[in-house]
């Protein structure tokens, strides 16, 4: 197992320190495992000059998986794209053809209170976001800014697909669907855009090869409504990198807290970056404050979808469960009658949970 550990900025080292704490206690001393760290974002930048290093990218692509924790800090806008510390995760998933995002958002029972809607709207959730993750509007071209014909400033970005780019996302949503509850709902702004047109049509065309997966549409405005009133209505919900950017935040804030939920990004095989889905948090970072349970969920998800470990990765959530049980909560989903605890003593009490169910 040959990882590659890029802690990033802000909150992202406390976080992935955890993760990576966990993950030795869950593999144990009976399996090879190997950590590289590299640095990326502004530690890049700090270290190489760069966001994105060569030696950053030269050792991600010797790994069999990435374990990531956040890049981007504030004032990014004013940089120009290349050089922006939060860019630099984008560049790594152009690179590394990281195309398919997967963005889960589920409820432990024990924080149901820590949800913003009413309980049974949120009881059981158990949903995932599909996101298309190296086209659209943040790869598009042309992109710019500048001054047009009457000397006015302006800025263009452009949304673009090809239909193999859709066919591709296409059947990793139907085979993800297939394997849970056979349901898809598609996302898209096919009443507007062209783009859009020719994502629905593709998608459509493709269901045809998954008879037994029930496949619906859903313009994002509506699909955005029906996550906030009925979100348990979805099972898997595909659609494009700036839709499933937002929908995936707002599907997480169903939960309680951005703070709890994992993602990978996956290429064609099994090789995958994992990362928690909140961001750099730099106001609370070095303050041990931060919840590494998303960053720890999220190697879990490694575990699962990169070395084929189940079992283990199962052991894992079933040690966040038993530490959420216990009461043990930071200070983003801390409730009434509970006990605050920090990033590191949320990591040490994972170790221990995993301890006491493997006694």
């Amino acid at each position: 197992m040959k990882i590659a550990v890029m802690p990033g900025d802000g909150i992202g080292r406390e976080v992935t320190a955890q993760a990576v704490k966990v993950l030795k206690a869950v593999v144990g001393h009976g399996q090879p495992l190997e950590l590289v760290e590299a640095a990326i974002g502004q530690a890049g930048i700090d270290a190489a000059g760069d966001p994105l290093p060569p030696a950053t990218s030269e050792i991600a692509r010797k790994a069999d998986a990435i374990l990531f924790g956040s890049a981007g800090m504030p004032g990014d806008e004013e940089i120009p794209f290349m050089m922006r510390p939060g860019a630099s995760l984008l560049r790594l998933r152009k690179e590394l053809g990281l195309f398919a995002n997967f963005r889960p958002a589920f409820l432990f029972p024990e924080l149901i209170g820590a949800s913003t809607l009413k309980p049974e709207v949120v009881d059981g959730l158990d949903l995932m976001i599909l996101r298309e993750l190296t086209g659209d509007v943040y790869f598009g071209e042309p992109r710019g800014s500048g001054l047009n014909a009457n000397g006015e400033r302006e800025a263009f970005n452009t949304m673009r697909y090809s239909e193999p780019e859709v066919e591709r996302i296409a059947h990793v949503a139907f085979r993800t669907a297939r394997a849970r509850s056979r349901k898809l709902c598609s996302v898209d702004k096919a009443n507007v855009l062209e783009v859009m047109q020719l994502w629905r049509e593709v998608v459509t065309r493709v269901g045809k090869d998954y008879p037994d997966v029930e496949l619906s549409h859903l313009f994002v405005d509506a699909a955005a409504m029906q996550l906030m009133r009925a979100p348990k209505q979805f099972d898997v919900i595909v659609t494009g990198n700036i839709f499933g950017d937002i929908l995936s935040d707002a599907a997480a804030m169903l939960t309680g807290s951005i703070g709890m939920l994992p993602s990978a990004s996956m290429a064609a095989g099994s090789f995958g970056l994992y990362e928690p889905v909140h961001g750099t948090a730099p106001d609370i970072a070095g303050k041990n404050l931060a919840n590494p349970l998303a960053s720890i969920l999220s190697m879990a998800m490694m575990l699962r979808f990169s070395f084929d470990q189940a079992g283990n990765a199962q052991r894992v959530e079933g040690a966040v469960r038993r530490v959420l049980a216990d009461g043990l909560r930071t200070g983003d989903i801390f409730q009434p009658g509970c006990t605050r605890v920090g990033t590191g003593e949320m990591g040490d009490a994972v170790v221990a949970a995993l301890g006491k169910a493997a006694a």
